[in-house]
């Protein structure tokens, strides 16, 4: 069922687009969770911290093919609202074609270029063996990652956030059993949770797809009509690409401090691998709140409803403070038990560099907040350039205070690059919205 955010309070619009979302994307994150916690218990420290240390790369990979269909998303979202739907038709034909085309690109170079991709992450000796068993199968799902996406995208363009959800959670319950199933029962180690994953994402990607055509039902689409345009793809390339940089430019930033990471050993390793997850699932809903929102503006933007985008943006900000406190509280206070799902509680030192990192990083959550708010902003607004700068902005002074701090304060140096990365580029976020409004007025 389609969502008009054009109308009605925008506080209960965003949420009801937003929860979805959320429970979504914790499902999503369940993957790779799934896989971490079940290696690291039947398996052992070392192919956990391999497969942790891996989940840079596949996360670098995974944002480009998710900043193409976020942008793409973007377009849908505003000729939806404008309800020009021939152009509409063209716009979706066009970017899945496009999409799958780079998504079957990428999943051949990088199956090609994987002992290349291993050797660049510095990993110890130990652990290089497990990551090359796990990544070898899970470079193989990339092009279900970048079809699942496309579809979900489409669905969440018109306000349709439950559907998606729906696959994630079947593919995620699968997931979980099949990972079972072949490391705990077959003992095929890192292999056989790549396996079950690649298996479960094709799930997802597959029922994902069957759906979008049905549902896209309204628009009568005819075969004849999933053409490629050329000035369709002019404007997807635009806003896709751009969004992609945006996305790869965050990853690619998490690869190089993983690399430095990666210098302090195998407790470290296995530290960061286990609060990297934890970041992920805490930052979902912030992240989730900044895709609603960019859903909300693009729409409103489409319909002219410049006072909507501004009731829109004061609503969010008050939604990211109470949420991110919420999920600031629990990260602090449980970070002992959090860390203990992934690692054995005999492993006092990875857990404690990990308990120094959480309570560093967890308590400015809300930094985040903003930062996605902000690029959920930009990208619904149009303005994609101002999102690349603002990631451009954190992650390369990030980067540059993480290499600095890092010979003088270990890696707790790196914790606090990564806050200081954040507060820098909301500083430059809200002034950049000033500017942007001001235009409006």
């Amino acid at each position: 069922m389609e969502l008009d955010m054009t109308k009605g309070q925008p506080s209960r619009i965003i949420l009801k687009f937003f929860i979805p979302l959320f429970i979504g994307d914790v499902f999503q994150q369940l993957y790779s969770i799934t896989d971490a916690i079940i290696i690291g218990k039947f398996v052992g420290t070392a192919a956990f911290a391999a497969v942790g240390s891996s989940s840079a790369v596949t996360v670098f990979i995974t944002s480009i093919l998710l900043g193409l269909a976020m942008g793409a998303s973007a377009i849908f979202s505003q000729l939806y609202g404008e309800k020009q739907y021939d152009e509409l038709k063209k716009t979706i034909s066009t970017a899945l074609i496009f999409l799958f085309f780079v998504s079957v690109l990428i999943t051949v170079v990088t199956s090609v270029f994987l002992p290349q991709i291993i050797s660049l992450y510095q990993m110890p000796k130990e652990t290089a063996v497990y990551a090359s068993d796990y990544l070898k199968y899970v470079f193989w799902g990339f092009v279900f990652v970048g079809m699942y996406n496309a579809f979900a995208f489409l669905l969440r363009a018109f306000g349709d956030s439950k559907t998606p959800l729906y696959f994630l959670v079947a593919s995620c319950i699968l997931n979980f059993l099949l990972s079972l199933l072949f490391v705990a029962v077959f003992h095929m180690g890192t292999a056989g949770a790549a396996i079950a994953t690649l298996l479960t994402q094709g799930f997802a990607a597959v029922g994902c797809g069957i759906y979008t055509v049905k549902r896209t039902g309204f628009l009568q689409f005819k075969r004849k009509e999933f053409v490629f345009s050329t000035s369709a793809f002019q404007n997807i390339a635009v806003y896709s690409v751009l969004t992609a940089l945006q996305q790869s430019i965050s990853s690619f930033g998490m690869m190089l401090i993983q690399g430095l990471v990666n210098t302090f050993g195998a407790t470290v390793m296995a530290a960061f691998a286990a609060c990297s997850k934890i970041d992920s699932v805490a930052n979902a809903p912030l992240q989730d709140l900044g895709n609603a929102f960019s859903t909300y503006t693009a729409q409103n933007k489409g319909a002219g409803e410049t006072k909507r985008i501004r009731e829109g943006f004061r609503v969010t900000s008050r939604i990211i403070i109470v949420l991110s406190a919420i999920i600031s509280i629990i990260a602090f206070v449980f970070a002992p038990n959090l860390i203990t799902l992934f690692v054995d509680k005999n492993a006092t030192e990875v857990i404690a560099v990990g308990i120094g990192y959480l309570r560093i990083v967890s308590v400015f959550y809300v930094l985040l907040g903003f930062i996605v708010m902000f690029y959920g902003f930009f990208r619904g607004l149009g303005e994609i350039k101002i999102s690349i700068l603002m990631t451009i902005v954190s992650q390369g002074l990030r980067l540059l205070l993480a290499y600095s701090f890092a010979p003088i304060k270990g890696f707790s140096g790196v914790c606090w690059a990564i806050v200081i990365g954040w507060f820098l580029s909301d500083l430059l976020g809200f002034y950049m919205y000033k500017k942007v409004m001001a235009k409006k007025t």
